[in-house]
């Protein structure tokens, strides 16, 4: 039972944390464009890269 005495404040300790945590992503806009990443792939960019040729000889 004297292991409650360290247990108890290490868990409201690392929920803190979590919450502080969770709170700085949703004030700092992390949730706020879901769907942006996994549709930007579809779409093709609007400049294609140009590949630079090498020279071997140099």
């Amino acid at each position: 039972m004297s292991v409650l005495i360290y247990l108890i404040p290490a868990a409201l300790l690392l929920g803190g944390a979590s919450l502080a945590a969770f709170m700085w992503a949703m004030a700092s806009g992390q949730y706020e464009d879901l769907d942006g990443a996994g549709e930007r792939i579809l779409f093709d960019d609007s400049d294609p890269l140009t590949l630079e040729h090498h020279d071997p000889g140099r």
